[in-house]
């Protein structure tokens, strides 16, 4: 399974690594510092899930997920906004826009745990012997 963790800070990439390592389910994490970089990885790699801050540079996440929801090709990639805007027109936003989910930062674990473990990729992982 392949995760990229989109965030400008580097300490909330490594944070959501950490609590998603928690879920002990195997990945690999590739990592973008904003939604420019997201979208030139995601053209040249495959993702089961993608986690999305909103505000970053150059491209925010919301934008990103617009551009991605746009293009019929990623209509079924899960992507879990993971933000400080914790305000209800963001999240009403975002799912608007086509999220997935929406987690709000500081991170809570068991919540965060809780919305992953909803995804059908994640039912199949851990079913698998």
């Amino acid at each position: 399974m392949t995760i990229m963790v989109v965030d400008d800070s580097r300490i909330m990439r490594n944070t959501v690594k950490t609590v998603f390592a928690g879920m002990k389910i195997p990945c690999t994490y590739v990592e973008a510092a904003d939604g420019e970089e997201a979208l030139a990885l995601l053209e040249v790699d495959s993702f089961d899930l993608i986690l999305l801050d909103w505000n970053m540079p150059k491209l925010s996440g919301i934008d990103f997920l617009k551009t991605v929801r746009a293009n019929p090709q990623y209509k079924s990639l899960p992507i879990i906004m993971v933000t400080s805007e914790s305000a209800k027109f963001n999240v009403i936003e975002a799912l608007k826009n086509g999220a997935t989910d929406y987690v709000t930062k500081p991170i809570n674990p068991d919540l965060f745990k809780e919305k992953i473990s909803r995804l059908p990729i994640f039912k199949e992982a851990e079913e698998q012997p």
